[in-house]
């Protein structure tokens, strides 16, 4: 008996459980503003070396005679060089820029010239933010456990705020990106605790759907992102606007309730009867202090300490769990480079960078929707490699498009988006169920670390656009097309009794040999006694 038995008789996810559930989703949007801003707030615009004879407050468009005599052509990337002008037929380095503020406005490429041979910091400011990210899932996801939900979700988002902030008045590069990877460091305290609280407040057959949910609003706050850059164009300001709305949200305090699994966790019992009555007066649901009791005794049982020795480590130290954990992590790194790879693509596809932003957030809806309707049905691993292998298949075909048809590209790139969010929706779950019991928190620790060593390492894989365009969209395509197709040979989980301790993890997916029983004549010590016959022809 245990807490999931007090949720049916308070009801599942009734009036009061839908009611904080919106409210924590709500937040989601907020970690999406601030994970997805750098698209724009650090865009790299078009731009040229300024002309000695040009004023301070010269145009960036040139006619094609200027142009012509002014720079020399890039017959690589089809264009007249961004980096270096001809004075006197001699070609010379850049000291001045003029850049084209029509798409991005002012962007902090602008005011601190990041070009040619600085581009390259772009990436580097990206890869901070997601160290932080990183950095981020580790300390809050330990201090809620040890400290408790609530506490932890509101620190985080007034952390958050601050440096928010911060980053809308640093004064150079570094700063502003040091306080980003605070910010991203939040979003975690914020986004997963949230995330956590809801999927620990409803009965187990609502959690796919309440999880799926919060991922949807954090898809909605990705297309907003678009819209707040469209109409403010100076990357200061926009950092104020994604920023300011998280005020709104220090209100919670009095509204989002301590997560009642961590309060028994903790052996507070008379606190999470007080939380399940008011769920319950909520959802007209009647329950006694006697019933809670019986329920709740078992939970509130200390841990044995025994049962948590087992480390990360242990995975690696047989060949069958290895292998399949081996796989597993890999394909938390793909899903992870792939997905934000694509995310912070959107600039060098061509066309709109802003409706391309917007497509690639909205692709995301009918994927979780498709999870939704498939992965009890299909069950996880048809559903994760195949969505793999149509992501890998759409991005490399991109290399077959003519430049002329952007259209084209845009549409394999966006199918691929699309795969590549189900398929990073369903690994979360498929990797849950193949790590034993005994050390699965550790199992999805260490492959939450490999995705987001892939988030850090996409800004770079994304710079390969500036030697060819489809470069990146290869590279990321070649990834997720190997991990589908090796995770082929790890074991279905849907309806399948779930590993408990290590050695059970070793056997998962094995295929043993079978046994039969056989009644033989055998004499031991006078007496006949059955004995069992392997097929293989051995004996036990």
């Amino acid at each position: 008996m245990g807490y999931d038995d007090v949720i049916p008789l308070i009801g599942d996810f009734g009036r009061y459980q839908k009611r904080i559930y919106f409210l924590l989703c709500l937040p989601a949007i907020l970690c999406a503003f601030h994970k997805l801003g750098n698209v724009f707030l650090v865009a790299e615009p078009e731009y040229r070396c300024k002309l000695p004879s040009e004023l301070p407050n010269a145009s960036y468009h040139l006619t094609p005679e200027i142009l012509n005599k002014s720079y020399p052509w890039d017959s690589f990337k089809k264009k007249y060089s961004s980096c270096v002008m001809l004075v006197n037929n001699t070609e010379r380095k850049c000291h001045e820029y003029v850049y084209d503020t029509d798409v991005y406005g002012y962007t902090a490429v602008i005011e601190w010239e990041l070009t040619c041979d600085k581009a390259h910091t772009i990436a580097t400011s990206n890869a901070i933010f997601m160290v932080g990210v990183m950095l981020g899932s580790i300390i809050f996801g330990q201090l809620s456990d040890k400290f408790g939900r609530k506490l932890i979700f509101f620190i985080s988002l007034v952390i958050q705020v601050v440096f928010g902030l911060i980053a809308a008045f640093a004064p150079e590069l570094w700063s502003f990106s040091l306080a980003r990877a605070i910010v991203g460091a939040t979003t975690s305290g914020v986004f997963l605790v949230a995330y956590v609280i809801a999927l620990e407040m409803v009965g187990p057959q609502k959690r796919l759907l309440a999880g799926t949910g919060c991922q949807m609003f954090f898809s909605a706050g990705y297309m907003l992102t678009a819209a707040f850059a469209v109409y403010i164009n100076d990357w200061r300001n926009l950092q104020l606007a994604l920023t300011i709305p998280g005020l709104v949200f220090f209100c919670y305090w009095w509204f989002i309730p301590e997560s009642t699994r961590w309060l028994i966790s903790q052996n507070r019992i008379s606190e999470a009867k007080t939380l399940i009555k008011i769920a319950a007066k909520a959802n007209k649901k009647t329950i006694t202090d006697d019933q809670l009791h019986n329920l709740l005794i078992s939970d509130a049982k200390p841990v044995n300490r025994l049962d948590n020795q087992a480390t990360v480590l242990d995975i690696f130290k047989h060949s069958n769990l290895r292998k399949r954990s081996l796989i597993i992590l890999f394909d938390w790194f793909a899903n992870n480079i792939t997905y934000y790879g694509l995310s912070w693509n959107t600039n060098n596809l061509g066309g709109n960078p802003y409706i391309n932003f917007v497509i690639s957030g909205a692709v995301e809806i009918p994927a979780y929707i498709f999870l939704l309707l498939t992965l009890n049905r299909w069950g996880r691993k048809f559903v994760m490699c195949g969505c793999m292998i149509t992501a890998g298949l759409a991005l490399l075909l991109t290399m077959a498009i003519p430049n002329d048809q952007q259209w084209l590209i845009v549409t394999l790139a966006m199918i691929g988006k699309l795969a590549i969010t189900a398929s990073y929706g369903a690994v979360y779950i498929f990797s849950t169920e193949q790590f034993p019991t005994a050390i699965r928190n550790a199992g999805l620790g260490a492959g939450s670390t490999c995705a987001r060593m892939g988030s850090i390492t996409s800004p770079y894989i994304n710079l390969l656009s500036k030697f060819w365009d489809p470069l990146p969209l290869i590279v990321f395509g070649s990834l997720s097309l190997f991990g589908g197709v090796i995770s082929l040979v790890l074991p279905e989980t849907l309806n399948k009794k779930l590993p408990e301790t290590i050695e059970e993890g070793e056997a998962f997916g094995k295929k043993l040999k079978k046994c039969v029983d056989e009644e033989q004549p055998l004499s031991v010590n006078g007496t006949k006694k059955p004995i069992r016959i392997m097929k293989n022809g051995g004996t036990k």
